[in-house]
């Protein structure tokens, strides 16, 4: 029953000797400490000899550490995943592939061979074969393709399991056991398995020959049968069907790319064969032609001088030049009469249109039947990684059968036109009975079509999502040149969805009512509200927005305006921070909203003082309101001051949380304020409203005395929240980019 916490604590102290980042929000000191300390020992940052309790031959830092691991960061030359994939560190690896739930990539360099050897066998262990749900890319300017894809194919669970022998001394224990078991599994079952796993082979090749199959019988990709797979492994094999896809081992090897290798693929040839593009009609008797061809291929291609390490014959492989022209004159014919990339009956991926074809790359088919499938992460998220036409085609190609992921996010990837590559890729996951996906996050720096249209392309793809986030910095020139005889997305019709949440950051364009409209129909569960960045139009679209949501979504209970300039709409301001029953066009609103925020919105810009005071009494008669944020409105003192009423004797109001930060709130302003608040909370008997207050960037640096004096009588009443902010240099910082 007694805590170890400040043990732990002082242990961080003595051992690694440095403040840690974000001490105020650490919970679990025991687990901030092991999993910093393993950080730490695998990259060389810690010296374990440098302390006697740690300097002793019974006690190894990785192994004893490793159990309470469960976040992870490689970075720059991945030295971290070379040491854990060494033979001495087996038992460092089985106790993270039980305990590491997430893994992340940073600053990552290129890396040669016996480098891409060790994360093979670390992302198969430790995914395939472990509890790593998510795996996080962060900050690499010029991704090293062969490397980035290496991550993604084994993150999504391929791998031809065949080809361990190229990366390690001997196949992965785990498989190994697993191919023990089956081999011990009654002939009787393994026919009987066989002649399933045959018959779902031929009912596919006759969809593919039939006119009215359905074009995903077609596609290398999404014509993959992985629950038809899964039931082929033994039960004692099978994992839950999110988090756990093992060991879908395909019968039988098809056509691949039309490149042919005699050794090592180049990292261009890589991503060429990895792209998707259209997929090829062919009977069954050339599938069966081609497959022959193919396999005597592979057999001259690992001669004397092939290379036996070549690192993507896990994922694919290739066939002879024989069927290149084949394989050009139908991706030729594919690319001109590319299939509408918004249709809902294309089975392809990628559709091969102008989008894709922008930046280079030659056609080629990426089959999963090729490769083994095993378990996949849940949760991907990409920060900062330029992605090419041929990386975005892979992508696409991977998530359109990616069924357990749960969570996306594209952060700032330049995706530009291949957006559509992406989206192709979605929409084919969308038609998979098990797919998981809840949510999206895609931001960038430019746009390359409507904010609007692509919420709509997405949401009507995925009715499922629970989150939603668009965002884009600047509206790109050339926005607007979709493929030829595509129509709008904002056109597609949006079925009612499961969506919750939904983020939008405009790049400066309009806010039209009508083109969100269809999508606030659709969304009776949305509960939080995100607008970034748009402009209004015209001064009664604030007013049309609220009665949008009065009708189409009543259990909102989070709304956000940021970088909105308001200043102009103060009725439809009072009309948000009413009590639940509100007035709108007179009309009865029940919006329960607990959360309003307006950020950067110039509140108080040209304001008069009769505009402040009904703001206040506005929200003292609001019972529901818990959380008020007024960032960037120019308060200054007198208004701070004012909003301490806020909190009187005769209010009822129920707000809890109030963030005035980037205000022009000086330190003589906040003690006013402080005062008063003090007299409101003795008039009602001693009684706290407020519980939090964030004050983040505002000018309390210019009389430290005064502003330590106000920050010491709020913190007895409340939790206040602060920074060290040196406004004079934020100013001069202001002055220089005017």
């Amino acid at each position: 029953g007694v805590s170890t916490q400040p043990i732990w604590r002082k242990l961080w102290d003595d051992v690694m000797k440095t403040r840690p980042p974000n001490s105020e929000n650490i919970t679990c000191w025991r687990k901030k400490f092991l999993e910093t300390f393993f950080s730490n020992v695998l990259h060389g940052v810690l010296d374990v000899s440098s302390d006697w309790r740690l300097n002793h031959h019974h006690f190894s830092p990785l192994l004893h550490s490793s159990p309470h691991v469960s976040q992870l960061t490689l970075c720059n030359m991945l030295q971290g995943a070379v040491e854990l994939a060494a033979e001495h560190n087996q038992k460092v690896l089985e106790n993270l592939a039980g305990s590491l739930r997430i893994l992340k990539f940073q600053h990552l360099l290129s890396s040669d061979q016996s480098i891409r050897r060790s994360l093979v066998l670390l992302l198969h262990r430790l995914i395939h074969h472990g509890s790593v749900s998510q795996v996080s890319m962060y900050s690499w300017p010029v991704p090293d393709t062969v490397l980035l894809i290496l991550i993604l194919s084994m993150s999504a669970g391929f791998w031809r399991s065949g080809n361990a022998l190229a990366y390690h001394s001997s196949p992965c224990c785990v498989c190994r056991e697993e191919d023990k078991a089956q081999s011990q599994e009654p002939a009787q079952e393994r026919a009987e398995r066989g002649r399933y796993n045959e018959r779902e082979w031929s009912d596919g090749e006759n969809q593919k020959g039939s006119p009215g199959a359905p074009e995903e019988a077609d596609a290398g990709v999404s014509g993959y049968r992985a629950d038809a797979r899964l039931d082929s492994v033994p039960s004692g094999l099978r994992s839950p069907p999110v988090q756990n896809r093992v060991c879908e081992e395909a019968t039988s090897k098809v056509l691949l790319d039309h490149t042919s290798t005699q050794g090592g693929s180049s990292p261009r040839c890589v991503s060429d064969q990895l792209s998707c593009q259209p997929v090829l009609r062919k009977t069954r008797r050339r599938l069966k032609s081609a497959v022959g061809k193919k396999r005597r291929c592979l057999r001259q291609s690992r001669g004397p001088h092939a290379d036996p390490e070549d690192l993507y014959d896990f994922v694919f492989t290739v066939a002879r030049e024989d069927n290149s022209g084949l394989l050009d004159k139908n991706t030729t014919a594919g690319g001109e009469n590319a299939e509408n990339w918004t249709s809902s009956s294309s089975g392809s991926p990628c559709g091969g249109h102008a989008g894709c074809k922008k930046r280079g790359g030659s056609a080629g088919i990426f089959s999963l039947k090729a490769t083994q499938r095993f378990r996949s992460v849940s949760t991907l998220e990409l920060f900062s990684i330029p992605l090419t036409g041929e990386t975005c085609r892979t992508l696409s190609n991977l998530l359109s059968s990616w069924v357990s992921l749960e969570s996306l996010v594209l952060s700032y990837n330049g995706l530009g036109a291949d957006i559509f590559c992406i989206l192709s890729g979605l929409r084919a996951l969308s038609r998979h009975s098990d797919c998981h996906l809840r949510v999206v996050r895609v931001s960038d720096v430019f746009s390359h079509m409507p904010c609007m249209e692509l919420v709509c392309c997405i949401l009507s793809a995925f009715p499922q999502l629970h989150t939603l986030s668009v965002s884009f910095d600047l509206k790109n020139q050339l926005e607007g040149n979709k493929p030829e005889g595509n129509p709008s997305c904002s056109e597609v019709e949006i079925p009612e969805s499961c969506l919750e949440q939904l983020e939008i950051r405009f790049p400066r364009e309009p806010l039209h009512t009508m083109l969100l409209l269809p999508v606030l129909k659709a969304s009776k569960s949305l509960q939080q509200l995100s607008l970034d960045s748009a402009t209004l139009p015209c001064s009664r679209e604030l007013g049309l927005l609220l009665e949008a949501l009065r009708e189409c979504n009543p259990n909102l209970k989070k709304l956000s305006f940021h970088d909105v300039n308001l200043a102009e709409h103060q009725k439809e301001v009072l009309l948000l921070l009413q009590d639940p029953v509100l007035q709108v066009l007179m009309c009865t609103v029940n919006l329960l909203i607990r959360r309003i925020t307006f950020s950067f919105c110039r509140l108080f810009e040209s304001s008069t003082t009769e505009f402040l005071s009904e703001i206040i009494n506005t929200v003292k008669r609001n019972s529901s309101l818990k959380n008020l944020k007024l960032p960037g409105n120019r308060l200054g003192n007198h208004r701070l001051v004012a909003l301490a009423d806020i909190f009187s004797e005769d209010s009822s109001s129920s707000l809890c949380q109030l963030d005035v930060s980037s205000n022009c709130i000086k330190p003589d302003g906040l003690l006013e304020f402080t005062k008063k608040l003090e007299g409101h909370i003795q008039q009602r008997g001693g009684q706290i409203q407020i519980t939090h207050l964030r004050l983040f960037q505002n000018w309390l640096d210019q009389d430290a005395e005064t502003a330590q004096e106000a920050l010491r009588r709020l913190k007895a009443v409340c939790s206040v929240v602060n920074d060290s902010w040196d406004s004079s240099q934020a100013f001069a910082d202001y002055i220089s980019v005017m």
